[in-house]
């Protein structure tokens, strides 16, 4: 049997949330105090607008803390605890969803649905290459095609060229999209998160449009777009002032 008082949320302690600027980056300070990750290091982001959407977390909570509503802050604990030490696992990941991405994967048909997923993956694929040498080739049907060895070399430099806080937005979003480019694309602000996330979905949202809507479906993708919005709000966040 379930311990309830182990389910039971902790009280808002703190009456004050503020940000301010500190040695370590921007801290969040709840009545003048900076709250600590799970291994006890301060919560301090690399740039201000970050801290004020987490900030934003913690003023949101009314009287418990639900710490798995507060995704924000869930990520800046992984990027300050976790991260540093899993870089090398980090980047590997994002290779490996590179070699089997989403927008390389083509419906054999309906003839409407493959061209309504290449309308929206070919433009990802072509912008990748552009701007940073993954060139990613596609194929209909679910059978592997392998993609070039330079490609796959091209998108590892680029995830380890990024810091611990992008590095930890990209491990989300690669679970979320399914797609190494699409998260790349978020990252880079090429696409909104909601928009990459619908993105990744286009086969779904087809299929309920011929089909009909699912209601355990439209909560789980409601769920998913909430994710995405979070995500994004981490990725705008850092995208003024980023420290390595």
């Amino acid at each position: 049997m379930t311990n309830g008082s182990a389910l039971k949320k902790p009280k808002r302690f703190y009456k004050t949330v503020s940000v301010s600027e500190g040695e370590t980056g921007w801290h969040v300070e709840l009545d003048g105090r900076t709250p600590v990750t799970p291994a006890k290091r301060k919560l301090a982001l690399p740039t201000q607008a970050l801290a004020v959407s987490v900030a934003e977390e913690w003023e949101g909570q009314i009287e418990e803390i639900d710490l798995p509503t507060m995704t924000l802050t869930r990520m800046a604990n992984v990027a300050l605890d976790r991260t540093p030490d899993t870089r090398d696992a980090l980047i590997a990941e994002v290779q490996k969803y590179a070699g089997t991405d989403l927008v390389c994967y083509l419906a054999q048909g309906p003839t409407e649905l493959r061209d309504r997923q290449e309308g929206h993956f070919r433009p990802l694929r072509d912008w990748a290459s552009r701007e940073h040498g993954v060139l990613l080739l596609p194929t209909e049907g679910v059978m592997n095609a392998p993609q070039p060895p330079a490609s796959i070399e091209a998108i590892g430099a680029f995830a380890a060229g990024k810091n611990d806080f992008v590095l930890t937005g990209l491990g989300m979003a690669l679970g979320l999209y399914g797609s190494a480019v699409l998260s790349m694309a978020v990252a880079e602000q090429e696409l909104t998160a909601l928009d990459a996330y619908d993105i990744s979905i286009v086969d779904e949202l087809w299929q309920m449009e011929q089909w009909g809507e699912d209601d355990e479906a439209l909560r789980r993708i409601g769920g998913h777009r909430r994710d995405a919005l979070a995500l994004g709000a981490w990725f705008e966040g850092l995208a003024t002032g980023v420290v390595a």
